[in-house]
C-alpha cells in the first residue's frame, strides 16, 4: 500500500489501482483527490474537510453519522461499523473529538482502520482494540500536547508511524516534535513532508 501525505491531516492511500483519500481539508492540496475512488472524513472541522471541493467530486464520501456537514452528499457511518470504500475494507472506531479546552463542545469524530493495517484517528487519541501496522499520528493541535502524541504511539505500538495534523507548527517546532517521537517511541516513526510517500 502506498501512503502519500498531504498538508495537515490529508492522506492518500493507493493499492492495486484503488485510491482512497482521508480528510482532504481546506489546507490540503487539491491534487490529493485526483483519481480518488472514495473519501473518508473523520469529522466536520474545515482543516479535515473542504466541503466545496467534495460537493462536486462525484465519489462516495463517508463521514460520522452525527457530523454537521452541509452541501456534501454523505454516506453516514457509526463507530464499530465495517464497510468497503474505494475497494478498501474500513472499520470505523472511536466516536468523539478529543477534548479541546475548558469543556468547549466537541463533535463526532471517527477513526478509520484500513485493510486491518493502517489507522487514521482524526482528532482523537482513541486506542483501538487490535494491532495496528501503520499509525498516522496527530503531532500538534490546540487540543493536545507532545507527551500525549508519544503516549498514543506507545499505547498502540505500531510497526511504523507517520505524522499528521502538523500544519500549525513551524519548522523549528516540527524538528522538536519529530525528535521527541523518534527518541521516545519504538514505532519506526518517520516524518513525511507534504507530497512525500512511503
Amino acid at each position: 500500500m502506498r501512503i502519500t501525505k498531504y498538508t495537515h491531516a490529508c492522506v492518500r492511500l493507493e493499492h492495486d489501482g484503488r485510491v482512497l483519500v482521508i480528510d482532504p481539508g481546506t489546507w490540503s492540496e487539491p491534487a490529493a483527490l485526483i483519481g480518488a475512488d472514495a473519501v473518508l472524513v473523520t469529522h466536520e472541522h474545515a482543516d479535515h474537510i473542504d466541503v466545496l471541493r467534495l460537493a462536486g467530486l462525484g465519489v462516495p464520501v463517508y463521514a460520522p453519522l452525527e457530523a454537521n456537514i452541509p452541501q456534501v452528499d454523505l454516506i453516514r457511518v457509526s463507530s464499530r461499523t465495517g464497510f468497503t470504500a474505494g475497494g478498501f475494507h474500513v472499520r470505523a472506531v472511536g466516536g468523539r473529538h478529543a477534548s479541546i479546552y475548558a469543556g468547549q463542545p466537541d463533535c463526532a469524530n471517527l477513526g478509520y482502520i484500513l485493510d486491518e493495517a493502517v489507522y487514521h484517528p482524526g482528532d482523537s487519541l482513541h486506542v483501538p482494540d487490535q494491532r495496528i501496522e501503520t499509525l498516522l499520528v496527530p503531532v500538534q493541535g490546540s487540543w493536545m500536547k507532545t507527551a500525549e502524541a508519544i503516549d498514543f504511539v506507545n499505547a498502540i505500538q505500531p510497526q511504523r508511524a507517520f505524522a499528521i495534523h502538523d500544519a500549525q507548527i513551524n519548522d523549528r517546532g516540527l524538528a522538536s516534535v519529530n525528535g521527541w517521537l523518534t527518541e521516545e517511541t519504538n514505532s519506526g516513526y518517520r516524518y513525511l513532508r507534504p507530497g512525500e510517500s512511503a
